[in-house]
């Protein structure tokens, strides 16, 4: 693995001292120094196809070549840039760039035989990822139409391109005669200059790990692990390469130290994932008119003048030979073999490769997505198990045996109209199934999830630094990250020195953000506000549902009108929900409004945004069934009525841990089922119906019968492009599952179950979509997972308060444990619930003057005193114990949770301890390779320029 450390300043200081490093900057090739070993060599465990592939032989500055569409001139790495543009640029300020191509008559029949003839050269070049040379390669991809009319900014675009040191090429495409491909291709030069601009850090030293104890205790380790049955879940090493940076020092790039790095192959130095963000950095600054405002891609992406940027794949992802024989043609292949497929869902993801080929912020959302898969495990068997004790004891529960034998036992009406009483047995199933939720499980399963969302957190921050160790991060800080475009623009009149860089920066006024800050909150409680009037809808629903099914003619109906109400009510929500998902365009406008400064920041504001509208979409109706279902129903005779008309809804004798239940499990499967059909099968139906309007010649194109034909720019551009707001909905719904996991999961204790097989699924779904569906997204860095491990921890610290709010007062829990222990038969001799039932139902007197009964007196579930008592209906003892109780249970609950929550994250470090000792000890050895090298090369030059030979620093 790849490790950060940063060159001390006073190296760099020291070295601006001495003119003759300028020097080696006139050699036409870079020889690495004496101590520097190869360390982008190509292992002998990469495919062959691969290592053709990868591998271009070493050679000086290639010299540029004049072509008819792209023609430029540059000079060395260190020296000034000259650019030459030929006639192109002198056609794009006639507005005449798309007649520049009809110049010399070009056929698609002359140009296929141009490709194949270039193809026939180079073999690299089949795959379409070079220039027409067959020698620059492609690093972006911008595509417009002919028929756009913003002719003059694409051209002032493309113009200061060239000038910023890029070559362009255009390309017409196969499919559709209105579209036009603008490749661009990065040299060397360019790139060295901008690396250094964005501090890209690069190799420049092999190393070693470890002291020769160390070294040897290991080496036994691994004697002893080899004799041990191979982990089914990991990949064969044969199956996938050793990556480039591997097993090297790294710091940020410098031309004035050019020969620190170790350069094999200059055209393998730079990965393609850096390019291309070398690229797109290019593409974000620099101006297409005259103003400040008046700059980057996406500004051009909105008003038409492109149609899309994106970097290109690597190749194909599907090979006519096995893997095994052949092996992969590009990484992209390598990735869809070993990553992709679902053959494969039982084996670790390559998280190395992943990074290389997607860049470290999407790598680490994979890396995150399945170490939360892999921790979902015991919380699922726990899970299975609780659900298994209470099946197991269903039939011999105390409760669920009074509430099927009460045959004389006469329930008060549902309504007061048309709703004749009925007996309590007629919901013995519907007592049944409540016990398999609402068991003596229920309360350690709560604070098992909540000791197991610390733990998960805690140990996902380990793998997190293990992860940034690995792939050169720990000293990339968000400092380092740039400004936005559109805060550049917005705010270039204002600037203020940078208290970091001691650099002016525009710089944002205080009473003006707090007055964007003030309408975003204000347009986030409205749409918040929205989501409750959706949810005072359903409730109104169901108490009309509720009165129609009690009083049903169909008897099936009527006797399961809790299943009904219940069901019908969980279904309208859920409908709701899905309607009112217009979320993210309010959310985008509201983020674009306060204009973050950097693009960390945008994503942050627009994902806590998008967070707040769909966990309050989602769970407003779970909390009112929680806890607020049945609490202000009243009682026979002086019940409450919603504007007087509906009476509110009850809780069934067995408590009303079912409806919650029946809420989350609806929810959940459905709205995972909706999610994964959205992320694959909408983009399969929309690439679908692009292959077939391509082989019908929908846009004016030629008739292409073999996709394999096309170049890989076409085949790209006929892809689904990721979500603009890039990993955001990924996140999401991982966060939003994980709150439905663990808020309320103990009225639901399958939903771990649920979430590890859809997370199962959805690792190689995302995979599958991010391989062959979709463009290939510009590779980011990331350090973190950002707001959402925020997030996350605010879930955890909610799902404690609200779990031991679930058991005090959802279930029965609390009322049955009072009733056992103080006021059962057999309290004095141990905890029984003998009479539980009579005990928890209170009398009516219907009176005489009801013609249709044939009963006086009926039951209800509440704890008050007899029609015929001194204080009839009032409130009696046992109530007032149960609700000291409950209220005791919520205290003592959340505070031993907590403490247990507390401790762990403690005896927990965020940063194992042996990686803080490798960090250090290798930061010592760099500074000594970075002093030793140094020397080594001042030594030479005053060699060279025949000056006296010292040892000691000069």
């Amino acid at each position: 693995p790849s490790r950060l450390f940063a060159i001390p300043q006073s190296f760099q200081t020291e070295q601006s001292m001495h003119n003759s490093i300028s020097e080696i900057l006139k050699e036409k090739s870079l020889k690495p120094s004496r101590r520097s070993l190869p360390c982008l060599a190509q292992s002998q465990t990469h495919p062959i196809n691969l290592n053709h592939f990868l591998s271009v032989p070493l050679s000086p500055d290639p010299k540029p070549e004049v072509e008819g569409l792209s023609q430029s001139f540059s000079t060395s790495c260190n020296g000034k840039d000259h650019y030459v543009e030929e006639s192109e640029a002198t056609t794009c300020e006639t507005r005449a760039d798309e007649s520049f191509l009809l110049q010399k008559p070009v056929t698609r029949a002359k140009l296929e035989a141009r490709t194949n003839s270039l193809q026939g050269k180079n073999p690299a070049n089949s795959s379409g990822l070079f220039f027409r040379d067959g020698k620059k390669r492609i690093d972006y991809i911008l595509v417009y139409k002919k028929s756009s009319p913003q002719v003059e900014k694409r051209c002032t675009f493309e113009k200061n391109l060239r000038a910023e040191g890029l070559m362009l090429e255009k390309e017409p495409s196969l499919t559709n005669n209105d579209i036009m491909f603008v490749k661009i291709h990065a040299p060397w030069d360019t790139l060295c200059k901008y690396a250094e601009q964005m501090n890209i850090r690069m190799p420049f030293r092999k190393k070693c790990y470890f002291t020769d104890w160390k070294s040897k205790t290991l080496g036994r380790y691994r004697q002893i692990k080899s004799w041990l049955p191979r982990n089914p879940m990991k990949l064969d090493k044969e199956a996938l390469p050793d990556l480039e940076e591997t097993d090297c020092y790294t710091a940020p790039f410098s031309r004035a130290r050019m020969h620190h790095f170790t350069i094999n192959n200059r055209e393998t130095f730079f990965s393609n994932s850096t390019r291309s963000r070398i690229v797109h950095h290019v593409l974000q600054r620099t101006k297409y008119e005259d103003g400040k405002s008046k700059m980057g891609i996406n500004r051009l992406l909105g008003n038409n003048t492109y149609e899309a940027a994106f970097p290109p794949h690597e190749g194909g992802y599907k090979s006519r030979h096995p893997i095994k024989t052949h092996g992969a043609q590009n990484h992209r292949h390598l990735l869809y073999e070993r990553w992709a497929r679902w053959g494969i869902w039982y084996k670790y993801q390559p998280l190395d490769l992943i990074r290389r080929y997607f860049g470290e912020k999407i790598g680490l959302y994979f890396a995150w997505l399945g170490w939360y898969t892999g921790m979902l495990i015991p919380a699922a068997l726990v899970g299975v198990f609780v659900f298994l004790y209470g099946l197991f004891t269903m039939d011999s529960s105390q409760v669920s045996k009074e509430i099927c034998e009460a045959n004389t036992t006469i329930m008060c009406p549902m309504c007061e109209d048309t709703c004749d009483p009925w007996t309590l047995s007629d919901s013995c199933v519907y007592a049944k199934v409540t016990h398999l939720f609402d068991n003596g499980g229920t309360v350690f399963f709560a604070i098992f999830m909540a000791i197991w969302a610390t733990v998960f957190l805690e140990f996902w921050k380990r793998r997190r630094a293990e992860l940034t160790y690995d792939w050169d991060l720990i000293d990339w800080e968000e400092e380092e990250e740039e400004l936005r475009p559109q805060f550049e623009a917005k705010y270039s009149r204002m600037e203020r020195v940078n208290p970091i860089s001691g650099k002016p920066e525009p710089f944002q006024p205080f009473s003006d953000k707090l007055s964007r800050l003030m309408v975003s909150v204000s347009g986030i409680f409205f749409m918040i506000s929205l989501v409750l009037t959706a949810v005072f809808a359903v409730v109104v629903f169901r108490l009309i549902a509720m009165e129609k099914f009690a009083s049903f003619n169909w008897y099936f109906v009527k006797k399961n009108w809790q299943f009904a109400t219940s069901g019908s009510g969980v279904c309208i929500n859920f409908m709701i929900i899905m309607s009112l998902n217009v979320y993210e365009k309010v959310a985008y406008l509201l983020t674009n409004l306060e204009h973050p400064r950097t693009e960390s920041e945008w994503e942050n504001s627009f994902a806590l945004k998008m967070f707040l509208f769909q966990f309050v979409n989602l769970n407003s109706s779970t909390f009112y069934i929680a806890f607020f279902l049945g609490r202000f129903a009243g009682r026979p005779g002086k019940y409450n009525k919603l504007f007087n008309r509906w009476r509110l809804e009850e809780c069934h004798p067995s408590g009303c841990l079912i409806d919650l239940c029946l809420q989350m499990g609806v929810i959940m499967f459905f709205k995972q089922i909706w999610n994964n059909f959205m992320e694959l099968g909408y983009p399969l139906l929309q690439n679908w119906w692009s292959r077939r309007k391509m082989k019908k010649g929908g846009g004016g194109g030629q008739n292409v019968e073999n996709k394999a034909q096309l170049p890989q720019w076409d085949k790209d551009w006929n892809l689904q492009p990721m979500n603009a707001h890039g990993l955001v909905d990924e996140y999401l719904e991982m966060v939003l599952q994980f709150g439905f996991t663990t808020i309320f999961v103990a009225a639901f204790p399958l939903a771990p179950l649920l979430a590890l097989l859809n997370n199962i699924i959805e690792i190689r779904l995302d995979a599958y979509k991010f391989v062959t569906q979709w463009r290939r997204p510009m590779p980011a860095r990331a350090t973190d997972i950002g707001i959402w491990h925020g997030i996350l921890e605010g879930i955890g610290v909610l799902a404690v308060i609200t779990n031991a709010f679930v058991i005090a007062i959802t279930s029965d829990y609390i009322p049955r444990f009072v009733y056992a222990f103080k006021y059962g038969p057999c309290a004095d001799k141990g905890p029984c619930l003998q009479g539980y039932m009579n005990s928890s139902l209170s009398v009516f007197d219907m009176g005489e003057n009801r013609n249709n009964s044939q009963h006086r007196y009926c039951r209800y579930r509440d704890y008050r005193a007899t029609p015929w008592s001194t204080v009839p209906y009032e409130f009696t003892l046992q109530f007032w114990h149960v609700l000291a109780a409950r209220l005791a249970f919520i205290i003592v609950f959340e505070h031993l949770v907590f403490g247990i929550k507390s401790f762990i994250a403690y005896l927990i470090p965020d940063m194992p301890k042996d990686l803080c000792d490798r960090m250090r000890r290798e930061k010592y050895l760099m500074q000594e390779m970075m002093y030793e090298a140094e020397l080594e090369h001042l030594q030479k030059e005053r060699k060279k320029n025949g000056r006296r030979y010292h040892h000691e620093w000069p």
